[in-house]
């Protein structure tokens, strides 16, 4: 048999679709068929609609991101938060009830010495909230929530009676000292010029109707935490550790603080940008790596600064409680001897080390204002709107 070349010119020049298809395909120079992308790969491939795809991508990040923006009190820090109020709230009720569901057997009694001191406590706290904000009562009074415990509750107890009961002085702190450290919070005092200048206020819509609670849990764990939503959760393995009652205001302000800061939601937030940004790197990294940076570099130093935020609010309202503020920084660092700081503490964990945070709060300046509204408030005048 004989080969013909121009067979098989004339078999690639007949098209063997009919006509109808041609939007389905095209014929490059070498008359070969190939087929065209369908669907949204057909359309991306289009310029055109590639830069407007980019265009409304951008739009609408920058429309939430800045729609979305809010300013922390007192360090006037302008942080990104994504989680509304509501969900924020929910997840707070929510994660309480699980706890008081988890421990209901160790919850202590609403008149038990501790529930009755950590209680008062708590009030004071929460009152030089309201003072802060300056706002009237925009949430309920404090109460002991132990509805899920084993232990018989008296509901006729009053405030003054809680008060009355707590008048007897459980071992008077010691004399604290302020030691000679050096701090730097540029960061705070710049943030606070800049919203200053710009006339920003501090956002505290999330603390309007607040149902502020409190328990005791019997449990020897060193911690204590305040949920979004106003619950708080004390650990009996706490208060062993820290008898006076400044000693306790102190760690209440600061967990308290993280709900003024609305930590929480934030931190919800940023997770979830730092997540997107790891999916894109995978793609160039290996995911150990993307993983232990994206830590080192973002996450543990972004949550260290979130305690030391914490710290700063809840020294204010240590003192506007009446507490001397200048028990916070040895609270800090016996809390850290107590914890068993690590070596690497500052750099490897979510919270900064006892000692540094008890450098920074010696010297600082917000030691300075919590000092004159301490002042202030034992000469009989509050100082109000102080975040």
């Amino acid at each position: 048999m004989r080969w013909n070349p121009n067979g098989i010119n004339r078999f690639r020049k007949q098209n063997p679709f009919h006509d109808g298809a041609k939007r389905f395909y095209y014929v490059d120079n070498r008359q070969v068929y190939h087929f065209k992308p369908r669907g949204y790969k057909r359309w991306i491939q289009n310029p055109r609609n590639l830069l407007i795809l980019v265009l409304v991508s951008a739009g609408g990040v920058i429309t939430v991101y800045f729609g979305n923006l809010e300013t922390v009190p007192y360090t006037k820090r302008t942080h990104f938060v994504l989680l509304s109020r509501t969900l924020e709230k929910q997840l707070g009720d929510d994660q309480f009830k699980k706890i008081k569901s988890q421990f209901k057997s160790k919850i202590m009694p609403p008149l038990h010495p501790d529930s009755i001191r950590v209680q008062s406590i708590a009030q004071d706290i929460i009152g030089a909230l309201q003072m802060g904000l300056r706002k009237e009562q925009v949430w309920s009074d404090l109460r002991y929530a132990p509805e899920t415990s084993g232990f018989p509750q008296d509901e006729s107890l009053t405030r003054e009676a809680v008060k009355a009961l707590s008048d007897n002085k459980f071992m008077e702190g010691e004399k604290w000292h302020n030691e000679e450290e050096i701090l730097d919070d540029k960061w705070v005092q710049q943030s606070r010029k800049t919203a200053h200048e710009k006339g920003k206020s501090s956002e505290t819509g999330h603390l309007e109707g607040l149902k502020w609670e409190v328990i005791v849990v019997d449990e020897p764990v060193i911690n204590a935490f305040c949920l979004p939503g106003g619950k708080i959760v004390v650990f009996t393995g706490l208060l062993k550790h820290f008898r006076a009652e400044a000693e306790i205001a102190t760690i209440i302000g600061h967990e308290v603080g993280h709900v003024v800061a609305r930590h929480s939601a934030e931190n919800i937030s940023k997770s979830l940008w730092l997540t997107i940004l790891q999916l894109i790197l995978y793609q160039f990294f290996m995911p150990d790596v993307v993983n232990t940076m994206s830590n080192l570099f973002l996450r543990l130093p972004f949550s260290r600064r979130m305690e030391m935020e914490a710290d700063y609010i809840g020294l204010l309202l240590l003192a506007s409680a009446g507490y001397d503020p200048r028990v916070a920084p040895q609270v800090y660092e016996k809390l850290g001897k107590v914890t068993g700081d690590m070596a690497l503490q500052d750099y490897l964990a979510t919270h900064p080390s006892g000692q540094k945070r008890a450098k920074n709060l010696a010297q600082a300046k917000v030691m300075e204002e919590a000092l004159t509204i301490y002042r202030e408030v034992l000469s009989g005048r509050g100082v109000e709107g102080f975040l």
